[in-house]
C-alpha cells in the first residue's frame, strides 16, 4: 500500500514536471512571437507589447548622444588647468561629481597621468586616490604602499616613477572570480602587464614594484608595516555588502599605525533597495554610515563624510546601457563620455572614495 501510494505521488510529480515544461515553452513561443518587429506576412507587428518596447533601444541611444554632446561642450570650457603642483584640497569620503572632474586637484593628477581630463567615474576613481594619497603624506621616496586588486591601472607606476615601492596585487589566476576580469583585460599574471612606459622607466618600475597574487577576501597574516594601502572599485566584486566592509577593516591590519587606507567602490544613489550578494554589489548611504562608525569604534580616523551627488548638468544625467559595441556612426561620441552617473542593473550608481586612517 505504501509503495502504491509512493507511485502514485511520483506519477504526479512528473505529470506537474511536463506541464511546467510545455507551458514555458508555449510562453516563450508566445513572447518570441510578440516582440517580433514584423508579422509572418511583412506588415509591423501592431500587438500592444511590442508598441510599448519598439522604440526603447532608440531612446536610450538618443539619451546617450545628448549627454555625450554636452559633456564634449563642456569639456571644451569648464576643465581647470593643471598647477604645477598638486593642491592641498582635502577630500575626505565623497561621490564622483561633475565639480570635482573640473577642479584643480584632478587636472593635476590626470596630467601626472598623462591622460585628458573628461566626465568619466573612472577618471576621478584615480585621481581620488592619487589626491588622498598626496594629502595624506605618503608620496615619497622609501615609502611602502599595498594595492588591492590593481588589475593593470597605472596607479603602480606613477608610485614607482616617485621612488615609491610598491606591491601590487590581484586574484590568483586559478580563481573562478578572474574570468570576468581576463575577458575585459583587466586582470594580471605578469608584472609586465602593470608597466605603464610614459608614467616610469623599466628600470624604476623593476625596483619599485612587485607583484603578489591576493584573495582580497583572505588577505595573508604576512602582508604588514605598509605605509598605505588602496584599491579601485574592487571590493564591490568580493561576493556581498558585507564582504566588501569587512575587507576594509581587514585592510587596516597590513598597515603600521599612522598608516592610511584609500579605497573606491559603487554607491548606489537610491536608498529604497539595492544589490547584494551578487557578483557586483551596491553599497548605500547606510553602509557607508556603518563602517565608519565600525571604524571609529576601531580608534581610526575617518575623514569627513559627504553624501552630496553634485549639481551639474552632468549629475543629473544617469548614463544608459549598451557602454560599447555603439552602433556605426555612433562610436565617437564615446570621445567624450557623460560617464559620472549610470544604470547598474537598473540602479543609478557612481563612484564612493574613503579615506582612513590607522591611529
Amino acid at each position: 500500500m505504501l509503495h502504491f501510494k509512493d507511485d502514485k505521488s511520483k506519477r504526479s510529480s512528473g505529470r506537474k514536471t511536463r506541464r511546467a515544461k510545455l507551458f514555458s515553452i508555449i510562453l516563450r513561443r508566445l513572447l518570441e512571437h510578440l516582440l517580433q518587429k514584423v508579422e509572418a506576412d511583412g506588415p509591423p507587428n501592431m500587438n500592444p507589447l511590442w508598441m510599448n518596447l519598439r522604440d526603447s533601444e532608440l531612446a536610450r541611444l538618443n539619451v546617450k548622444n545628448m549627454g555625450y554632446d554636452i559633456a564634449r561642450a563642456l569639456g571644451t570650457s569648464r576643465m581647470s588647468p593643471a598647477p604645477a603642483e598638486p593642491t592641498a584640497d582635502l577630500l575626505g569620503w565623497r561621490a564622483s561629481t561633475q565639480r570635482d572632474i573640473e577642479s584643480a586637484w584632478c587636472a593635476y593628477w590626470c596630467g601626472q597621468l598623462g591622460i585628458r581630463p573628461i566626465y568619466h567615474r573612472k577618471i576621478w576613481e584615480l585621481c581620488y586616490i592619487l589626491q588622498s594619497m598626496h594629502t595624506c603624506g605618503v608620496l615619497q621616496p622609501g615609502k611602502q604602499g599595498l594595492g588591492f586588486g590593481c588589475g593593470r591601472e597605472p596607479i603602480p607606476s606613477l608610485l614607482a616613477s616617485r621612488g615609491v615601492q610598491v606591491l601590487a596585487t590581484d586574484l590568483p589566476p586559478e580563481h573562478d572570480g578572474t574570468m570576468g576580469w581576463r575577458s575585459t583585460s583587466q586582470h594580471t599574471t605578469e608584472l609586465e602587464t602593470l608597466w605603464h612606459a610614459h608614467l616610469a622607466t623599466r628600470e624604476a618600475f623593476e625596483s619599485q614594484v612587485r607583484l603578489q597574487h591576493v584573495d582580497m577576501n583572505n588577505i595573508p597574516s604576512t602582508l604588514t608595516d605598509f605605509d598605505f594601502c588602496w584599491s579601485t572599485c574592487a571590493l564591490e566584486h568580493l561576493g556581498s555588502i558585507e564582504k566588501g566592509l569587512q575587507f576594509i577593516e581587514n585592510s587596516l591590519e597590513t598597515l603600521r599605525p599612522g598608516g592610511v587606507s584609500i579605497h573606491t567602490t559603487e554607491f548606489n544613489i537610491s536608498e529604497a533597495d539595492t544589490i547584494d550578494n551578487w557578483p557586483t554589489v551596491l553599497f548605500q548611504r547606510q553602509h557607508f554610515e556603518r563602517l565608519a562608525e565600525r571604524l571609529r569604534r576601531l580608534n581610526c580616523l575617518v575623514e569627513p563624510i559627504s553624501f552630496e551627488t553634485g549639481d551639474g548638468v552632468l549629475d543629473r544625467f544617469v548614463d544608459l546601457p549598451p557602454y560599447s559595441g555603439l552602433p556605426a556612426g555612433m562610436s565617437t561620441i564615446g570621445d567624450h563620455p557623460a560617464h559620472l552617473k549610470l544604470s547598474v542593473d537598473g540602479f543609478p550608481a557612481t563612484c564612493f572614495g574613503m579615506t582612513i586612517l590607522k591611529r
